[in-house]
């Protein structure tokens, strides 16, 4: 059987996304627009104030991703080194 990734699988924390803001120097604004999502996402998602689904969570990810942070198995975030957009 092939190991697939489910998108629960691929989600991140409320501090990672925070954390990886921070080291990107990102606003919320901008987040949201890169992922696709409402700012309200964002806000609600880092606040904990209700339950995102795992499909938003993901797209909040991969624009965090492709702004070069890497999310380790272990929680830590950190940026590519060299990485430039």
């Amino acid at each position: 059987m092939l190991g697939i990734a489910t998108v629960r699988d691929m989600g991140i924390t409320k501090d990672q996304c925070r954390a990886a803001r921070g080291i990107l120097r990102m606003s919320q604004e901008r987040l949201a627009r890169a992922a696709g999502v409402g700012v309200s996402t964002v806000t609600d998602f880092e606040l904990g104030s209700r339950e995102i689904s795992p499909r938003l969570v993901h797209m909040i990810r991969i624009a965090l991703e492709q702004e070069g942070v890497l999310f380790s198995d272990n929680g830590s975030v950190k940026k590519v080194p060299g990485w430039r957009k």
